[in-house]
């Protein structure tokens, strides 16, 4: 651990480093949902990404960025499970002044930071790209990836069931009781092994790191947010679906089901039942399908948002002159265009 002092009058600002998650544990860090909670980026850290985690602290408030070092300078501690990356904060932390403090002495650690699937429905971006402008870094934002979601505003179930597509209400209707589905909240060794054989099994691609998932299954079930639902066909597991419930909020992470069991539609009846749950038992408010803008997603969403890439360039690193400079071309190349 690495530990630098600011002083701004009569305060003084502690920022520190530190390469292990355990470090964090002397905060009450806020929790913005499953990815925004010191026990992912632990799970992270166990499974080999070495992190660097980089906080500000003063009068008993603290912020913290969820970093690791890369080869192009600090980019966001994360992986292609997770649906956003946010910094963490203790509660009533309300402005960005421990961030931009922590931005100035970011300056002296590195050239670049990178911040990848960034939300700014929660003012996420707004403060990160604020607070490091403020601290002297050039700050591009560009969108890098959409998702879907559900505000359900409201509506039970039926209600929400009958404002979907035909097609899908028909495909219900038809299919729904072509399989055996069951619906449960705590992790099961054995269905989960049953979940694993069906994904190696459907049209997704190679699981990337299904120890890591199953931790995080684990970890869930435990508090009490975990669900999950497979369907059988014939005395078989044919689809699989893993969500998880945060507050108000309903998460999608994984489905799946075998490319042979397509004409039985398993998905669509696992997704309405899940929903289901969630609705009328769970009581959530939003529903969550994660990144990506998959066409299926549209039958059972409603919203989209955009996820962002935030990148942050020291403008006098020489490291970064060809992106400022590829920066510079685009805002002069614009204007010619739109004229």
């Amino acid at each position: 651990m690495d530990i630098g002092f600011r002083e701004q009058a009569a305060e003084v600002t502690a920022i520190s480093y530190h390469d292990t998650v355990n470090d964090l544990q002397d905060h009450m860090w806020s929790d913005a949902g499953p990815f925004a909670r010191p026990q992912w980026f632990k799970l992270l850290e166990e499974s080999g990404i070495r992190p660097l985690l980089v906080t500000a602290s003063k009068d008993g408030e603290a912020i913290a960025l969820p970093l690791r070092e890369a080869d192009t300078g600090l980019e966001a501690l994360t992986n292609w499970y997770a649906f956003t990356w946010r910094d963490l904060h203790t509660s009533g932390l309300a402005s960005t002044a421990l961030l931009e403090e922590l931005a100035r002495d970011l300056a002296g650690r590195t050239h670049r930071v990178s911040l990848a699937k960034v939300p700014d429905e929660d003012g996420t971006l707004a403060r990160i790209t604020q607070a490091f402008r403020k601290a002297g870094w050039l700050v591009l934002a560009q969108p890098c990836d959409t998702n879907h979601v559900l505000d359900l505003r409201g509506r039970d179930y039926a209600q929400f069931l009958a404002d979907r597509p035909g097609p899908l209400r028909t495909t219900l209707k038809r299919k729904a009781k072509k399989v055996d589905v069951m619906v449960l909240d705590r992790f099961d060794a054995d269905l989960w092994v049953a979940y694993e054989a069906i994904y190696a099994d459907s049209w997704k691609p190679e699981e990337g790191d299904p120890a890591l998932l199953r931790m995080f299954a684990e970890g869930e079930s435990a508090a009490g947010r975990f669900r999950f639902a497979v369907a059988h066909h014939a005395g078989q597991a044919v689809a699989a679906q893993f969500w998880t419930v945060d507050g108000t909020t309903a998460y999608i992470h994984k489905l799946a089901h075998r490319t042979s069991a397509q004409p039985l539609s398993p998905g669509t009846t696992l997704t309405a039942a899940l929903f289901q749950r969630v609705i009328d038992r769970d009581h959530v408010q939003m529903v969550d399908f994660g990144t990506g803008d998959d066409a299926y997603k549209r039958d059972w969403m409603e919203q989209v948002r955009t996820r962002w890439q935030v990148t942050c360039l020291r403008p006098g690193a020489l490291r970064n002159w060809p992106a400022l400079a590829r920066h510079m071309l685009r805002k002069l190349v614009s204007p010619v265009r739109r004229g």
